[in-house]
């Protein structure tokens, strides 16, 4: 069927008029009458007839009319999706998190982005900051929010710091040490809670220890995840390393005890991260950067020093 005859033929059918649709259309009546015809003959049917001194859809006309309106109509719920996807009000937003963001930073941040762009649907990968690279990197995401602080020299990745994030160390409310001030020697005689491989704060603490010339704490249990752990330590068992943001309620609640260690004092960096070498972004990805970043920051991202 020739769709260009089909379209003059619902504008034909919508006016009632070969006059109104050749206006419409801004092009001559003539040429409309030829490719209504040319429709007739291909489909063996007659779609109009003639009606006073105007037409009138026959009941195949109505038929099809019915028909190919749906289509066109389509095509406009097409066109209009399509720029609104350019513009970045629809489309889909793949996020991948280290667990300390995407419990306590990321949910505010797409509050304040899906009120103004509700139609985007967003992904969210809550993985540590390893495979949270990787999948960036593989393009499996847009973009990757972790907390790190050694980056590869050779790490195509473009990086834009965010926050910084106080740690603690923490220990059951009932342990004796709780509230005290102790060494970093005292600290990794207590069974510790960690990470899984590719975790950064694991990496952190071990860092740590080696700056300080003591052995690596024992591993008392190993989670996958930030809430187990707290959840752990809440219970009675072990010593870890976590986000004051997650734990700061329970110590004040003494449901969690905290410890502090001489000059020791962690705060870590949020970075919102992307693949370096792209010239642009996809448009949902542009709006999310500029709403969290700020308009300007998404333009001039440079690789963070450190």
């Amino acid at each position: 069927m020739n769709l260009h005859a089909l379209r003059i033929f619902v504008e034909v059918a919508s006016h009632q008029s070969v006059t109104a649709a050749a206006e419409a259309l801004a092009i001559s009546q003539p040429a409309v009458s030829a490719q209504i015809r040319k429709l007739e003959n291909e489909l063996g049917l007659s779609l109009f007839a003639p009606d006073g001194r105007g037409i009138s859809l026959t009941d195949e006309g109505r038929f099809l009319f019915e028909k190919a309106r749906r289509i066109y109509d389509w095509e406009r719920e097409i066109e209009s999706q399509l720029a609104e996807i350019r513009q970045g009000e629809k489309g889909k937003l793949r996020i991948a998190s280290t667990y300390l963001p995407s419990n306590y930073l990321v949910p505010k941040w797409l509050a304040e982005f899906k009120q103004h762009y509700e139609h985007v649907d967003v992904e969210i990968r809550t993985r540590n900051s390893l495979q949270s690279i990787e999948l960036l990197l593989s393009c499996q995401v847009d973009l990757a929010i972790v907390i790190k602080e050694a980056w590869e020299d050779n790490l195509p990745i473009d990086r834009v710091h965010m926050t910084d994030v106080l740690y603690w160390f923490i220990l059951p409310a009932a342990h004796p040490l709780a509230g005290k001030e102790i060494s970093i020697e005292q600290l990794v005689q207590e069974p510790f809670l960690l990470r899984e491989q590719g975790s950064s704060t694991r990496e952190w603490l071990f860092s740590l220890c080696r700056e300080h010339g003591v052995r690596r704490p024992r591993v008392g249990l190993q989670y996958h995840g930030l809430i187990e752990s707290i959840q752990s330590v809440r219970a009675g068992y072990g010593t870890m390393l976590a986000p004051a943001l997650a734990v700061e309620e329970m110590v004040e609640r003494n449901e969690i005890g905290r410890v502090t260690v001489p000059g020791v004092e962690i705060k870590r960096p949020v970075y919102i991260c992307t693949r370096a070498g792209e010239s642009s972004h996809r448009p949902v990805v542009e709006r999310f950067l500029e709403r969290v970043l700020g308009k300007g920051a998404v333009s001039n991202k440079k690789a963070d020093p450190q």
